[in-house]
């Protein structure tokens, strides 16, 4: 069996007096504190430690200036590999309207049907420079008496009138 325990039957030891805090301690905590936390700043890159010494708006022009000049030379660029005059753009023309005679029919036809994505939109075939051409001498070698002929001989439905 245990003896019982009580509090009371024990003295308590006298405590050793304490020494007061030096001065300015607490003052002066939240610093040393800080100090010892602080995170060691990352070493910037030796290529790019000019640019990270620029103030914030510095830095903003300088991006604007650089894309300015991306943009003017992409410009630039593209306008030097367009033809400048008329001649070499209809060469260009004659040439593109050889390559595509030259693919056989049956070909062309099956490369438009094989798959959606494939397919040309109404957009795309309003943007061809076959639009420009009268093409109707080509398809139609008659004359306008001719053609008003084979018109009024088709028979003509009273629905769609």
């Amino acid at each position: 069996m245990k003896t019982p325990f009580r509090l009371n039957e024990h003295p308590r030891r006298p405590a050793p007096p304490l020494a007061p805090p030096p001065e300015d301690y607490f003052d002066k905590l939240p610093l040393r504190v800080m100090q010892r936390v602080r995170p060691q700043e990352p070493a910037a890159a030796p290529l790019l430690g000019w640019l990270t010494a620029l103030s914030a708006p510095l830095r903003t022009a300088l991006a604007s200036l650089l894309l300015l000049v991306g943009f003017v030379g992409t410009f630039w660029l593209t306008q030097r590999a367009l033809p400048q005059s008329g001649a070499p753009l209809a060469a260009t023309r004659q040439s593109s309207a050889q390559a595509l005679a030259a693919v056989p029919r049956a070909e062309a036809v099956q490369y438009l049907l094989s798959d959606e994505a494939a397919r040309l939109s109404l957009a795309e075939l309003s943007e061809t420079t076959v639009a420009d051409h009268d093409l109707t001498s080509a398809f139609l070698p008659a004359t306008d008496a001719e053609i008003q002929a084979a018109l009024d001989e088709q028979p003509s439905v009273d629905v769609y009138l």
